[in-house]
C-alpha cells in the first residue's frame, strides 16, 4: 500500500509535552467501525467493558538508554549520541547512533564522564559491528547487573524526538514515562497506552470483574523511525524481544473460550499476542524476537479490542490501527480527535478501538 495513505496534518499545539494529571483523566475516543464516535475519559474504561473481558498489559520497564559520549582515534575526538534499542548479550547492545559515520569497527567510545560516584560516571564500549540506518553494535566493558547499574548512572530517559526537540528530559520524566506496573527492565520507549492507568482505575476494573494479564515486549528505538519507503512492502521492521508466559497464554485462551474479549493495552501488547497466536486463534507460550508488521489486509488472530494513543502520520503504528479498525474509520477518527482538542503521541490522549468485521 502507498505510505501516503496514512498521512495527515497535525497542528503543532496538539503534541502533548507532559501527561495530564491524574493519568486516568486523559480523553478516550471510542471508535466502533460504522458507528458514531464517543468522547469519554480513561477512567470510564470499566463501564465500557464487560465482566469476563481481559486486559493485556505490557510490563516492560523503560531504562535510561540515551547515552552521550566521545570517540577518540589518533588524537581526534568526535562526539556521538547513542540510543540503545536491543540487548544481544549480557554486555552487548544494538544502538542507533547519531554520528554513526564517525565510527568503525574496533573504535573505543566513552560515555558519561560526569564525575558521579558510580564507576566515576564513565562507561566504556567497543564498536563491534555496524548496520543500516545508523545502527551500531556496542560491546561494553561491564556486563549484566554491573552494566545496568552503570547505564542508570550515565544514561538518560530516551524521550521521543517530538518531545526532545521541544524540551529537555528532566526528573519528572523518570516517573511520567513509566507505567505504574512496569517491572521487566529493557525498553527504550514506554508502552504509552499503559500510562493512563492508575491504582484507582485498576480497583474499578477489578470491581467490574475485568481480568488483568501481563506480557513483556521490550520496545525498541525503531518505534520512532519514520517510514522512508513509498510503499509498505518496502519497509523493514526492527526486531523487538518479547515473552508470553505459558500461564498467561492459558488464562487468555480460557477467556476466549467462555466468550470474553481480549483487549490489548497498546500496540506493543497486540503485536506480541498476534506473534504468539496460531492461525486457529489459539495463543501459545512464546519467547523470542518479533518483527511483525501489521498493515491493512492483515487477519487478526487473537485481539478483539485495542486501547492505544494517537500515532504519528505515515508511521507503522498508524498502519496497524488502520488495519485493526479500517483505514477510512481511522482517518475520520483522527480528524475528529484533532477537531475536538485531543492531545497526540506518547503523553497524549487515548482511543479504544473495536476491530472491524
Amino acid at each position: 500500500m502507498r505510505v501516503d495513505l496514512f498521512d495527515f496534518e497535525l497542528p503543532d499545539d496538539r503534541i502533548a509535552l507532559r501527561p495530564v494529571s491524574p493519568r486516568d483523566s486523559a480523553k478516550l475516543l471510542v471508535v466502533k467501525p460504522g458507528e458514531a464516535f464517543a468522547d469519554r475519559v480513561a477512567s470510564d474504561l470499566p463501564r465500557l467493558l464487560e465482566p469476563g473481558d481481559a486486559l493485556v498489559f505490557n510490563d516492560t520497564r523503560v531504562i535510561p538508554a540515551q547515552l552521550e559520549g566521545t570517540r577518540e582515534r589518533d588524537g581526534a575526538i568526535a562526539r556521538i549520541g547513542a540510543t540503545l534499542h536491543m540487548r544481544t548479550a549480557p554486555d552487548r547492545w544494538k544502538a542507533f547512533v547519531r554520528g554513526a559515520k564517525k565510527l568503525r569497527d574496533g573504535d573505543r567510545v566513552r560515555f558519561g564522564e560526569t564525575g558521579e560516584a558510580c564507576y566515576l560516571g564513565v562507561l566504556d564500549a567497543t564498536v563491534t559491528g555496524k548496520g543500516e540506518e545508523g545502527e551500531v553494535e556496542l560491546a561494553f566493558d561491564l556486563s549484566g547487573p554491573a552494566l545496568d547499574e552503570a547505564l542508570a548512572a550515565v544514561g538518560h530517559i530516551p524521550l521521543p524526538p517530538y518531545i526532545a526537540l521541544k524540551r529537555a528530559e528532566d526528573e519528572r520524566d523518570r516517573a511520567d514515562y513509566q507505567t505504574i506496573y512496569a517491572r521487566e527492565e529493557g525498553a527504550v520507549a514506554a508502552p504509552t497506552a499503559g500510562l493512563h492507568f492508575t491504582d484507582e482505575l485498576f480497583e474499578a476494573l477489578d470491581a467490574r470483574g475485568i481480568e488483568r494479564h501481563f506480557v513483556t515486549l521490550h520496545v525498541g528505538a525503531g518505534t520512532f523511525l519514520p517510514v522512508k519507503a513509498d510503499d509498505t512492502k518496502d519497509h523493514r521492521m526492527h526486531f523487538e524481544r518479547g515473552v508470553v508466559p505459558a500461564q498467561t497464554a492459558d488464562a487468555l485462551n480460557a477467556v476466549k473460550a467462555r466468550g470474553g474479549r481480549i483487549i490489548s493495552v497498546g500496540t506493543t501488547s497486540l503485536r506480541l499476542l498476534e506473534s504468539a497466536a496460531d492461525d486457529d486463534g489459539k495463543l501459545h507460550a512464546w519467547e523470542g524476537a518479533t518483527d511483525i508488521f501489521i498493515t491493512p489486509g492483515y487477519r487478526f488472530r487473537f485481539v478483539d479490542m485495542l486501547m492505544t494513543n494517537f500515532h504519528l502520520p505515515r508511521s507503522t503504528l498508524m498502519m496497524l490501527v488502520s488495519a485493526f479498525s479500517g483505514l477510512e474509520t481511522m482517518r475520520s477518527a483522527y480528524a475528529h480527535a484533532i477537531e475536538n482538542g485531543y492531545r497526540f503521541y506518547s503523553y497524549g490522549d487515548a482511543s479504544l478501538l473495536y476491530r472491524a468485521p
